[in-house]
């Protein structure tokens, strides 16, 4: 990584990024309920006028060493007020924030062909933005602040057959690191392939997550493969400096990792420009 990291950063024209996710996970909000979902959808409701409630989201932690092997305590919770995660999305769906008592997300989201990517730069001031909104919504009502626990950036890409091999045993023209050759005469190509890996950030300040699968996709019913990657781990502090800082980091491993499990024939296809 570190010779890596001298070499041009990788830009595509046309890449295959269909949504992302810029974040960060907290110490569960104490005093944080039903009633502030409505309140803060107030505060925000000419920039995101619709919103849906779905189930929260589980956290999740990347762990070292000894924390990793602890094992996990069996045990009932008993809740006494239900819980939720609340989507609040702007006129043409293409933003969402999401909110729930120990997390804060913005997706961009590709709704129509004619949508473009509008890149990172673009979508990271948007995020603390509104994330500094958050925050200031918790201090009007007397709600601490969040205690950071985890960034996360998540790109997901959905590669149309069509654009690579057609079928799963030419693959190796879209992932480098797949040979598709076999040492013997006696398997064809496969139906399906579905790959992950997870790599370590430098100094443990995270890891990142590689996984790509094949799928449908809703709108038009294209098969396609959807490879996403997740860059998750914590940051120094909690202050906005220490959070940008490591949501770079996970950018910058995410875009250089897509570079370097695609092949150069796609890279054309999706119009590197260096």
């Amino acid at each position: 990584m570190s010779e890596a990291a001298t070499l041009p950063f990788p830009k595509f024209d046309r890449p295959p990024v269909y949504e992302t996710v810029l974040g960060v996970q907290f110490d569960p909000l104490k005093g944080f309920s039903i009633p502030h979902y409505g309140l803060y959808w107030g505060k925000i409701q000419r920039d995101y006028p619709r919103y849906e409630v779905h189930p929260p989201l589980s956290s999740a932690v990347e762990q070292f060493g000894s924390e990793a092997i602890k094992e996990s305590k069996a045990g009932i919770e008993l809740l006494t007020q239900p819980e939720a995660r609340t989507w609040f999305l702007n006129e043409g769906e293409t933003i969402l924030l999401q909110v729930q008592k120990d997390r804060f997300l913005q997706n961009w989201r590709k709704m129509d062909d004619g949508d473009v990517y509008p890149h990172y730069d673009e979508l990271k001031p948007k995020f603390f933005y509104e994330w500094q909104r958050f925050c200031q919504f918790l201090d009007e009502n007397r709600i601490e602040t969040p205690n950071i626990n985890q960034c996360e950036v998540t790109y997901v890409n959905h590669i149309d057959i069509e654009q690579g091999p057609r079928s799963y045993g030419r693959l190796s023209r879209i992932i480098s690191c797949w040979s598709g050759t076999y040492s013997g005469q006696f398997l064809s190509d496969p139906e399906s392939v579905n790959f992950s890996a997870r790599y370590l950030l430098p100094d443990k300040r995270g890891r990142l997550h590689i996984a790509m699968q094949p799928a449908i996709r809703r709108k038009d019913a294209k098969e396609i493969l959807r490879l996403s990657l997740t860059a998750r781990g914590k940051p120094h502090s909690s202050n906005a400096a220490d959070i940008q800082d490591w949501l770079n980091v996970g950018h910058e491993w995410i875009v250089r990792a897509f570079t370097d499990i695609t092949t150069p024939e796609m890279h054309q296809y999706w119009e590197r420009t260096q």
